[in-house]
């Protein structure tokens, strides 16, 4: 069965940084299926959408929520069925619940929370 596990949330003063990690694990098929698909990293606040944070596809190429450009690096380690979220200059507004996904397999984690107080 696949597993996503995030972990690295926590509370964080704005202007603050954190990094976010993402482990998938599974039998050889999943993960192989895993590791040829683009993987992303989606946020939801409290009373609001789920919303796409950033996306990051095997060769590497990227893609972010324009509310977070500039601020915000995800990156992959295909050895190790990782991805990553490097958040710097944090804002309040960027307190959600983080989740990894791989979107084309519909997997998602359980979620990391991220809290930024002013």
């Amino acid at each position: 069965q696949v597993q996503l596990v995030e972990s690295g949330g926590g509370l964080v003063r704005a202007g603050g940084s954190l990094t976010l990690s993402c482990a998938a694990s599974g039998n050889i098929f999943e993960i192989k299926a895993i590791s040829v698909n683009a993987m992303a990293w989606y946020r939801q606040a409290p009373g609001k959408q789920r919303e796409l944070v950033a996306s990051i596809t095997r060769p590497g190429s990227t893609d972010y929520a324009d509310s977070v450009k500039g601020r915000f690096t995800i990156s992959r380690d295909n050895a190790k069925n990782t991805i990553y979220l490097q958040m710097t200059s944090l804002k309040p507004e960027d307190t959600a619940v983080y989740y990894c996904n791989v979107p084309a397999l519909r997997y998602s984690g359980q979620g990391t929370q991220v809290a930024v107080s002013s």
